[in-house]
C-alpha cells in the first residue's frame, strides 16, 4: 500500500504512518495539498496527516482540506513528540543563530526561544526536511528542531534534547482514504457542519447530541473560506455508525445548512 504523508523520511508523520500501517510504501509530499491530491487521484491508497497537537492545537490547513476535499478518516493515532536541536557536525550550540522547523514544532518550543533570545526561529515546511536542509547546506550558524530519527537519517548531531515546553506533548494523526471505509468496532465520529445564521442555532445543533446522551469529545470553529465572518464547526463525538448516531445526524441536517461526516473510526 502506498501512503502519502506531508514531510520527509524521519518526520513525525513518517513514524505515525509506519505504526498505523505495516508493510507500506511511504510517498513524502512537500505540501499538505499534495497529500490530498495524491489521495484524490489514486496515486496513494491512503494518507497520514497530523491533525492536532496537545500544545499547539489543531492543524488548521488540514481541517480545511478535510472539509473541502474527498477524504474519509478511518483511523486515529497519538504519537509522543520529543523535540531535539540538531545541527551539522562541528556546529556548537553557541554558534547557532537560526533554528529551522515546521511552525507547529516551533510553537511547541516557546520556552527554548525565550531562554535563548539570540536564536531566531525560522519556519520550514517540515521538521525532518529542516534537518536535511541544515545538514546538506552545511549551515555554520543554524540548527533544526526535529525527531531523533531525523538526526540519524541525515547524520546530524543532537545539541540538546527535550526542547518541548511540556513533556506531555502528543500529536494526533489521522489515516484517511479516498472513500468511506467501514471500520469494525468504530466508536468515534468526526463531522463538520455549518449552523444557520439565526438566534440559538448552535444551541439547537448541539442539542441533538445532548438529548441522546452522546458525548462530544471536541468542538471548535474555523472561518468558512469565501464567506467572511461565517464559520464551520468541527465536532468529534463518541459514537460509531449506529442508529442513535444516525438519528442525531438526521436531526442535525434539518437544523444546519450543511453537514459532512469526516470519518467513523475507533477512538484511542
Amino acid at each position: 500500500m502506498k501512503i502519502a504523508i506531508q514531510g520527509e523520511a524521519g518526520s513525525f508523520s513518517h513514524q505515525a504512518a509506519m505504526q498505523m500501517v505495516s508493510r507500506c510504501t511511504i510517498a513524502p509530499c512537500a505540501r499538505s495539498v499534495e497529500v490530498f491530491d495524491r489521495l484524490e487521484s489514486g496515486r496513494a491508497a491512503a494518507a497520514v496527516i497530523p491533525i492536532e497537537n496537545s500544545l499547539a492545537g489543531s492543524v488548521a490547513e488540514h481541517l480545511d482540506l478535510l472539509l473541502g476535499r474527498p477524504a474519509f478518516i478511518v483511523q486515529e493515532f497519538r504519537l509522543r513528540i520529543a523535540h531535539n536541536l540538531i545541527a551539522a557536525r562541528g556546529v556548537k550550540k553557541s554558534d547557532v543563530r537560526h533554528v529551522y522547523s515546521h511552525p507547529v514544532a516551533l510553537d511547541q518550543c516557546r520556552d527554548f526561544f525565550q531562554l535563548n533570545p539570540q536564536i531566531q526561529p525560522v519556519p520550514f515546511y517540515d521538521t525532518a526536511g529542516s534537518v536535511k536542509h541544515v545538514i546538506e547546506s552545511r549551515l555554520p550558524d543554524a540548527a533544526a528542531i526535529a525527531s531523533r530519527l531525523a538526526a540519524v537519517v541525515y547524520k546530524g548531531r543532537i545539541l540538546e534534547s527535550g526542547l518541548e515546553d511540556d513533556k506531555r506533548n502528543f500529536t494526533r494523526f489521522f489515516q484517511i482514504r479516498r472513500r468511506r471505509h467501514a471500520v469494525r468496532g468504530a466508536d468515534k465520529t468526526s463531522i463538520a457542519f455549518i449552523a444557520r445564521n439565526v438566534p440559538g442555532a448552535l444551541h439547537q445543533a448541539l442539542g441533538v447530541f445532548a438529548s441522546r446522551d452522546i458525548d462530544l469529545s471536541k468542538i471548535e470553529s474555523r472561518p468558512l473560506r469565501g464567506k467572511p465572518w461565517e464559520y464551520v464547526f468541527f465536532v468529534d463525538f463518541l459514537r460509531g455508525d449506529d442508529e442513535i448516531a444516525r438519528a442525531a445526524l438526521r436531526s442535525l441536517r434539518k437544523l444546519a445548512d450543511s453537514v459532512k461526516v469526516l470519518g467513523v473510526y475507533r477512538a484511542v
